[in-house]
């Protein structure tokens, strides 16, 4: 069964202090022909400033809060786990759902990273062939087949 209706209008955050990584997620959602806005942030800091529309990312026509987060673990000034922890404590911050996509395939960083909240814990490939075949695989299962509750506003 394919499914009729792809979720385009829903922002993407990724989260990734490397320009070479981001520059090859973007390019894996593209040639999985992803169209979701994509906006990026460079360090754990960044990401809560955006999750709260806070100094630069005040603008919520320029910078809409996301539906999905793609977060990496070794980031500056906060890693992906604290930003994951400041998440589950702050209820209120409307929903979104956050994938980790990192280099480490520490158990511990695993284990930690689901009791915090990831929806999903994904070890970066190798190469990017592969990266490509895991964007298709979201694609459809995240944009295509997932039902997004609404964000609720404030």
């Amino acid at each position: 069964m394919q499914p009729e209706m792809e979720n385009h209008d829903k922002v993407i955050l990724l989260v990734e202090d490397s320009e070479d990584d981001a520059f090859l997620m973007k390019r894996a959602f593209k040639a999985a022909e992803i169209q979701n806005p994509i906006q990026v942030v460079r360090d754990g800091e960044a990401a809560i400033r955006y999750l709260l529309g806070e100094r630069e990312f005040a603008d919520r026509q320029k910078y809409p809060y996301p539906s999905l987060v793609f977060l990496d673990l070794k980031l500056p000034y906060l890693s992906g786990l604290e930003v994951l922890a400041w998440k589950a404590k702050h209820p209120e911050i409307p929903n979104a759902i956050f994938i980790v996509i990192t280099s480490s395939n520490e158990p511990s960083d695993l284990k930690t990273a689901y009791r915090l909240g990831a929806s999903s814990y994904i070890v970066k490939p190798p190469t990017a062939e592969q990266l490509v075949e895991i964007a298709k695989s979201f694609r459809l299962y995240w944009l295509m087949c997932n039902s997004f509750p609404e964000a609720k506003r404030g």
